[in-house]
């Protein structure tokens, strides 16, 4: 692989202020994870003007859809879909770019959610993505059940793994692009190594140059 690509992702708002901070202290993000919703005391919600602030400054956004308590049964899957597609194009993000699901490792996960999740996607133009630790929890176990029966779901989901997590660090001195993986066929593409940096409120990723095509 092409040498990995170093960003970041906030529940807050990006700001004037909190871009220089991440400039000056840590590194230049080549793309920013942001939450589309405002959820309360978890994250901001991503506006148009904030898009463009990030896009203005030569970054891409990597829009992540949190509004998920529980990941299960294949119809929840389908509305969750439908529900990040609508914030999607109410932002103006264009087609062919990926949407995170954020699916934490306490959530309860199965596979015929994702596949609920994938199959919304397949006909909207916009292309799933799922942001899980492929470690604990259900959602590699889940995830591998999916592939098995709907070739769609390994195909087209993007994957933005959470684990491990060994800290965060200066983007220069970002890990080699190790995260953990599914044990079946899927594309992860990012991977959130570290969370809460001291410096300014986000986390730090590295990914595969490759997720570029599909962040907006």
């Amino acid at each position: 692989m092409a040498r990995a690509i170093w960003g970041v992702d906030s529940a807050a708002k990006v700001t004037e202020a909190l871009f220089f901070c991440v400039k000056n202290e840590l590194g230049y993000p080549k793309f920013w994870g942001r939450y589309l919703t405002y959820v309360p005391n978890v994250s901001d919600g991503l506006t148009k003007e904030e898009i463009a602030l990030i896009r203005r400054y030569g970054m891409k956004v990597a829009p992540i859809y949190n509004v998920i308590r529980e990941a299960t049964e294949y119809e929840k899957g389908k509305i969750a879909a439908r529900n990040a597609i609508f914030h999607a194009q109410r932002l103006g993000i264009p087609k062919n770019k990926a949407i995170f699901a954020n699916i934490e490792d306490y959530f309860s996960v199965d596979e015929s959610w994702i596949r609920g999740w994938v199959d919304t996607f397949y006909t909207s133009g916009y292309r799933p993505g799922i942001y899980a630790d492929m470690v604990k929890g259900d959602f590699a176990g889940a995830y591998c059940e999916a592939v098995k029966k709907s070739e769609r779901v390994s195909q087209q989901t993007v994957l933005w793994s959470s684990s491990p997590r060994p800290g965060t660090t200066k983007e220069e001195k970002a890990p080699a692009y190790r995260p953990n993986v599914p044990n079946c066929r899927s594309n992860v593409w990012i991977w959130q190594y570290g969370r809460d940096a001291q410096e300014c409120p986000i986390d730090t990723n590295v990914a595969d140059r490759r997720v570029l095509d599909y962040l907006y």
